[in-house]
């Protein structure tokens, strides 16, 4: 009797937020999927609506936001509008990408806590997020989302430093 052997897809989350090296996180997480032949999901984490006053200036992936015009007769707290503008580049970061299997997420709350829990609820094998820290140091000091992450995760990261290099 042959037995036949089954094989796990691998699964990875890639966390993105606006910042213009999550482009580079991206890129850099999805070459590994793909060596993997893993299965990704992007995630992004609402969690401050001040933070998202100038989304109407990022440009990440072609990802342009809401035009300044549009974006500012949005209610800045309106999470039902913060969630389209997330899913838009989540969208746009999957076309960028040019994977039209790849899964998104968004989620409301803290960024680290969103981060874990969608992870367990998938049963994610690697998380992907970026170090936006100049020093690492200073991050792991001032406890950046990664390093929470870190801390608090049994599941592998694969940290894609962001820093610019001088």
């Amino acid at each position: 009797m042959v037995s036949m052997k089954t094989t796990k897809t691998t699964k990875i989350l890639f966390a993105l937020d606006y910042d213009p090296t999550a482009q580079k996180v991206a890129e850099q997480g999805f070459a590994l999927a793909k060596a993997m032949a893993a299965e990704v999901t992007l995630i992004h984490v609402i969690s401050d609506p001040v933070n998202f006053e100038s989304v109407g200036h990022v440009t990440v992936m072609g990802f342009a936001g809401y035009p300044e015009s549009e974006f500012g007769n949005l209610q800045v707290d309106s999470e039902v509008a913060l969630k389209k503008a997330a899913m838009q580049y989540l969208d746009k970061t999957r076309q960028h990408l040019g994977d039209k299997t790849i899964h998104t997420v968004v989620k409301s709350g803290d960024f680290a806590e969103s981060i874990l829990a969608t992870a367990k609820e998938l049963h994610i094998d690697i998380i992907v997020l970026g170090s936006h820290s100049k020093k690492w140091l200073e991050s792991v000091i001032m406890g950046s989302v990664t390093e929470k992450v870190l801390q608090q995760s049994n599941i592998p990261l694969f940290i894609v430093p962001t820093k610019k290099r001088v």
